[in-house]
């Protein structure tokens, strides 16, 4: 896999929920900042083998219109 791609949304209690699309990965952090760290060890332990794992991580912000890469 190339890609993978994480929608971000504010979680209703505070901070920020990310879900992945087309895998069942999910996680949510108090930060940003945080939440990236926990996105990528999220990655990481669903996909344990490196040669399966998505290469590239993209955040995307629902109601901002911003991504990023991580």
């Amino acid at each position: 896999m190339a890609e993978i791609i994480f929608l971000i949304e504010d979680a209703h209690e505070g901070g920020y929920i990310a879900r992945a699309l087309g895998e069942s990965i999910f996680t949510q952090a108090d930060s940003i900042q945080e939440l990236r760290e926990l996105v990528k060890d999220a990655v990481h332990c669903h996909y344990p083998d490196e040669a399966s794992r998505p290469k590239l991580i993209r955040l995307l912000e629902i109601g901002r219109g911003e991504d990023a890469d991580i």
